[in-house]
């Protein structure tokens, strides 16, 4: 390693390199080999009129010592970095993260880089302090924390404001990747059900019988009434009057939630008990949100192929997900299981509501019949 490879991975001249271009070469390198190089890097710097700060070389050695040696930590490393002065802050007080580098999209790249360039300004101003930043010091690091918040939450010429525009990013990626795994296990669901040799028939009896204690539930406030209709979609928009299309909306909505509880169920009245009832909502919705696509496939699948009569507890559905042949699966644990286990268990509470499962957690016809469609109807409402 020396001042070319330096400026080589900069892309710049010796004169106009940074901080942050010398110690993201540094280590970009084994930390014993940018030792070695430090002092003969050192003096080529000065050669080439940019010395840098002796603070800024001795806290090279520290951290690259600490990095031989074993004792240095990722934030460690990364708190160093950032106190070249021109390195972004990984995660800001306001809990703003930037993407991993290798994870970064167009618009997360752009925008580091403009923040990168408008850094080396402030340095350049005097606005920005490395060397009180590398000796820790913490009125330094909250000014220049405050200066990325501000520029992160100020538009740009065009109009962007950059934080809101590297989230926005972030989420459009990650709804891609959830409809491209939602219609991967829609796919398996169709081709699982398509080879079943006697695939199960409504049961009208017991799915009439369902749906009317389903409306009159549905009628009444607090838990589980709530999260069923916030799981259907019900605080926005009618219940049907047909009792398939009614039973399948909320059979659907426990794999698939369509909103959160309405603020009326959120409010806590005087007398109310906060560590109860409306945590416990919030809980069960949270867990029914955690449940992975392919869990699902695999409980579903396994359920309906075993038929009525099966035993579908939560213990046993997490045991049939460990099991599993439609989908990769690697080896589980006594932990795994129970968090499975712990997912699952409000799902077949609410499931009881709808006569999916009896009061033992046997399927029964109408789960038989109902799981695979209401299933089929929440990963298909994009169709």
């Amino acid at each position: 390693m020396d001042l070319d490879y330096v400026c080589t991975r900069a892309g710049r001249v010796a004169s106009a390199l940074t901080r942050r271009d010398v110690a993201r070469a540094l280590l970009d390198v084994p930390s014993g080999v940018a030792l070695v190089a430090l002092p003969e890097l050192r003096r080529a710097m000065l050669a080439a009129g940019n010395p840098l700060s002796l603070t800024f070389w001795e806290s090279a050695r520290t951290i690259l010592s600490s990095i031989e040696s074993g004792a240095a930590t990722v934030g460690y490393v990364q708190r160093w970095i950032e106190s070249t002065g021109s390195e972004p802050i990984l995660m800001t007080p306001s809990y703003f993260v930037w993407p991993e580098e290798d994870e970064r999209g167009p618009v997360a790249t752009e925008m580091f880089a403009k923040l990168v360039h408008y850094l080396e300004a402030r340095v350049e101003a005097g606005e920005v302090d490395p060397d009180a930043l590398a000796l820790g010091d913490q009125a330094a690091r909250r000014a220049y924390e405050e200066l990325q918040e501000e520029w992160l939450n100020r538009p740009l010429p065009d109009g962007r404001v950059p934080g809101l525009a590297v989230n926005d990013e972030q989420d459009e990626e990650l709804f891609a990747a959830w409809d491209e795994e939602e219609a991967f296990a829609l796919s398996e669901l169709r081709r699982i059900i398509g080879e079943l040799p006697n695939p199960p028939e409504l049961p009208a009896w017991e799915l009439e019988r369902a749906s009317a204690r389903l409306r009159e539930l549905l009628s009444l406030p607090g838990y589980p009434a709530n999260v069923l209709r916030a799981c259907a979609g019900f605080e926005s928009s009618p219940m049907p009057d047909d009792d398939r299309a009614l039973w399948l909306a909320v059979a659907a909505g426990i794999a698939g939630p369509v909103s959160d509880l309405s603020e009326a169920d959120d409010t806590l009245e005087e007398g109310d008990d906060l560590e109860s009832e409306l945590r416990h909502e919030d809980s069960v919705l949270a867990n029914l949100c955690a449940i992975q696509h392919a869990d699902w496939l695999a409980a579903v699948a396994a359920l309906t192929r075993l038929g009525p009569g099966v035993l579908a507890s939560p213990e046993r559905i997490a045991q049939l997900i460990a099991e599993s042949e439609d989908i990769d699966v690697d080896e589980q644990g006594v932990d795994d299981l129970a968090v499975t286990e712990s997912l699952f268990t409000p799902v077949v509470t609410l499931w009881g509501y709808l006569g999916i499962v009896d009061h033992d957690d046997v399927l029964t016809p109408l789960g038989w019949w109902g799981l695979p469609k209401a299933l089929e109807r929440a990963w298909s409402s994009g169709d």
